[in-house]
């Protein structure tokens, strides 16, 4: 009887990776998983685990995954320099059910432009934003090296290709270790992308902000992400404070033309916190980014 049930739990867990695994092809783009040394996990500050809410996320469950998923489009252009759009996962996720449940290759390869998508994993599975090693300084440069060393490899880049505009975007807890990245990286930062993400680190990001006038932050935020409301409330007023320009708008008003002529947005939606995502609204801002060329 225990054989039957065990042997039944694995072929539903083997069809539905395999589900997910069929979820993340696309005709048009070239998908595949690296690991690499300069991932969050595992460090130091995570090698006993993590306790939220009365239950223990162990080290070996939920801190030791160092894998990337890098998509790249079919014709991808990657001679003298190429773009990078770098995409955290929120709580509860890894990086390919991510990428499926929120679409995101999809959305990357339909907003045709010549860059490439990366995922690293963070926290797996877990309820826990800490960005693990990609908070100190310099770690985002060595996991850029290595997914640049990747692409040559694959002859997918040209051998003295080099870092070219690098977009961070994330979901939810993802606020954290783009924050990091930004201060620390060691890599220029171009534009920020948060879907319902603003629940701290605020500070970081208004430095940046101020260090370069050319610097770009999107905020997409709902009221149902228990505080983004609020800290997106707190951080107008910071502008404010500082006399630069910002808009701010609901969701139903925005258009291509105001994701193109503006530096700092934040839009307010109607949607729950799991669904700001979908179908198109990453697409959205991929396409209207001044930093994104698209497909020849």
């Amino acid at each position: 009887m225990v054989k039957s049930i065990l042997k039944y739990l694995f072929f539903v867990w083997a069809m539905l990776f395999t589900k997910a695994l069929k979820a993340q092809d696309n005709e048009n783009a070239i998908i595949f998983h690296i690991t690499s040394a300069h991932t969050s996990f595992p460090d130091t500050g995570r090698s006993k685990g993590h306790f939220y809410d009365g239950k223990l996320y162990s080290a070996q469950q939920h801190y030791q995954d160092s894998s990337v998923l890098i998509v790249v489009p079919k014709n991808l252009a990657a001679n003298k320099k190429v773009d990078l759009i770098y995409w955290f996962h929120g709580w509860g996720n890894h990086i390919d059910s991510a990428a499926v449940r929120y679409e995101l290759i999809k959305q990357f390869i339909a907003s045709k432009r010549n860059a490439v998508l990366v995922l690293p994993e963070t926290a797996f599975n877990a309820p826990d934003s800490y960005g693990g090693k990609l908070e100190n300084k310099g770690e985002f440069k060595l996991l850029n090296n290595d997914v640049l060393n990747a692409l040559k490899a694959k002859q997918l880049a040209d051998k003295n290709c080099l870092p070219g505009n690098i977009i961070l975007a994330g979901h939810s807890g993802a606020y954290r270790v783009m924050a990091f990245i930004i201060q620390n990286g060691g890599l220029p930062i171009e534009e920020a992308m948060l879907f319902d993400a603003l629940y701290g680190q605020t500070d970081k990001f208004m430095d940046w902000l101020k260090g370069d006038r050319k610097h770009r932050f999107i905020h997409l935020f709902t009221n149902y992400g228990e505080g983004t409301l609020e800290e997106s409330k707190h951080m107008v007023q910071l502008l404010a404070d500082e006399k630069i320009a910002y808009i701010e708008l609901e969701e139903k008003d925005l258009t291509k033309a105001i994701l193109k002529n503006n530096r700092l947005i934040f839009i307010h939606s109607l949607k729950p916190h799991n669904d700001i995502i979908n179908p198109t609204n990453f697409r959205l801002m991929l396409e209207n980014s001044s930093f994104l060329k698209g497909m020849d």
